[in-house]
């Protein structure tokens, strides 16, 4: 499920990226042709939120975030599973405060509408902070169960 998951998410992550590069093309172009595309940089802007909000779930499940691992690289056994167990539990309370407070946002902002394009509403762009949220949680926890696993085999869960 993790894996299926990551690839949906990490597909959104990408198509809404080719989207932030068509529009910013499409900007490019009109103002080289003296036309004003207003809406273009909305879009290309929350499209690009979405992209990196994508992406950061993404790279957190393959342990690919910005990390200290300074201490992970002196550590064996135990003592990198205690290590790992410790950051994925703060990653777990980060990433369920980004899903609480992503869906409070979203109600908060879901009625504001965009300014060049206001029959659409702000709460799509909203949406991704707890979807990003919730899918980190659900990597990390999924980390986790991993990791108490390898505890009794003495893997390293990376």
């Amino acid at each position: 499920m993790i894996k299926w998951l990551e690839r949906i998410q990490l597909t959104v992550g990408v198509l809404f990226l080719i989207t932030f590069f068509v529009t910013i093309i499409i900007q490019v172009a009109t103002r080289f042709m003296g036309v004003s595309a207003v809406w273009t940089e909305e879009v290309a802007t929350y499209s690009f939120i979405w992209s990196v909000f994508m992406g950061a779930a993404v790279m957190l499940n393959r342990r690919e975030h910005f990390q200290f691992d300074f201490l992970l690289k002196k550590l064996k056994g135990k003592g990198k599973n205690s290590l790992y167990l410790l950051n994925d539990l703060i990653l777990l309370v980060f990433s369920i405060a980004i899903f609480y407070y992503g869906i409070e946002a979203c109600q908060n902002f879901w009625n504001y509408n965009w300014v060049s394009l206001p029959q659409v509403k702000m709460g799509y762009v909203w949406i991704s902070v707890p979807i990003m949220g919730g899918t980190m949680a659900i990597y990390t926890l999924a980390h986790i169960i991993r990791n108490v696993k390898n505890f009794s085999t003495e893997e390293v869960a990376e």
